[in-house]
């Protein structure tokens, strides 16, 4: 009997024992439990800066080329370019005449005026700038020059190659002057009254490091011992051809040629050649007319393209 009660006692103690553990440990999971429940919002927070970082360093890493990749603009590049002292604008280049297969040139209307632009005893106002001339080629097809005193006539004046061959007295302001004879066509922006002068020209005025003066000229009938020479353009033949004039005392306002008994104008191209596009009157007479009005024929030159044939024929001083 005695006994059987201390085994009841025994056992009464350990359910309390198992009790409190119980207790004990369902009170720490909760400590836990609420513990986690604490700490989670800090992580998502965190989560956030770490993906727009590992974003921003995606885009900075992204290959040229790719969708997506933004070039940095350029600091060092610019599309303006400084001017410089004279025209930077290319001069005509004398291979506008190398065959009559060519871009259709630009041609002087046809007329029976020897009048241009340029008239005689008229100063005009004007510009000096220069330019590298070379040998002295130009879009007025004459050749290298015998001399570099030469120069480039502004579009509006050059007039469709009516001004090739002009000799101009230039003048500036400082009293000192130069002659220069037409070979070239000084394009836009060359503005009307602008000479683009030989570098050898422009010095006879003012260091060639100057670039830009202004200058007044007239129009020259020079005292000169040398006569006119006929040329034919190369591919001329009895069906085409195109007749040039070379070493002109003054500017030439016609070119003719014989044909079925009367004289027949040509038209002028902006190469400085006379075009007759159906053979009519090649290697027959020819008849040149100056703006005075003064008229030479010349006969006898043959039909050979190329090749400067001379006359002995000018016009008279004026």
């Amino acid at each position: 009997m005695q006994e059987t009660t201390r085994q009841a006692a025994r056992q009464r103690r350990r359910r309390r024992r198992l009790m409190v553990g119980a207790t004990t440990g369902l009170i720490v999971t909760g400590l836990l439990v609420g513990l986690v429940m604490t700490m989670q919002p800090d992580r998502k927070e965190d989560a956030g800066p770490a993906a727009a970082t590992a974003v921003a360093n995606s885009r900075e890493t992204l290959p040229a080329g790719s969708p997506g990749h933004s070039a940095s603009p350029s600091t060092t590049s610019t599309s303006s370019v400084t001017p410089s002292a004279g025209p930077t604008t290319p001069k005509a280049s004398p291979s506008r005449s190398a065959t009559p297969a060519s871009a259709s040139p630009r041609k002087a209307p046809v007329t029976t005026s020897p009048a241009g632009r340029i008239r005689p005893k008229v100063t005009y106002p004007g510009v000096a700038t220069v330019y590298q001339a070379g040998v002295g080629d130009g879009a007025c097809s004459y050749g290298p020059s015998s001399d570099m005193m030469i120069a480039a006539m502004n579009t509006t004046d050059y007039e469709t190659s009516r001004a090739c061959g002009a000799y101009i007295r230039v003048h500036a302001a400082n009293g000192a002057s130069v002659t220069v004879r037409i070979t070239n066509e000084c394009p836009l922006p060359c503005a009307p009254g602008q000479l683009d002068l030989s570098e050898q020209a422009f010095a006879e005025l003012a260091p060639v490091s100057t670039g830009r003066l202004a200058i007044t000229w007239s129009l020259l009938s020079p005292d000169t011992s040398g006569t006119i020479s006929i040329r034919y353009k190369t591919g001329s033949s009895p069906y085409w051809c195109g007749i040039q004039a070379i070493g002109h005392r003054n500017p030439l306002a016609r070119l003719e040629v014989r044909s079925g008994g009367s004289w027949r104008q040509l038209a002028r191209t902006d190469y400085n050649y006379f075009l007759s596009p159906d053979g009519s009157g090649c290697g027959g007479a020819i008849r040149l007319t100056d703006i005075y009005g003064q008229q030479l024929t010349v006969d006898g030159v043959a039909l050979r393209p190329d090749v400067v044939q001379p006359t002995r024929l000018q016009f008279a001083r004026h």
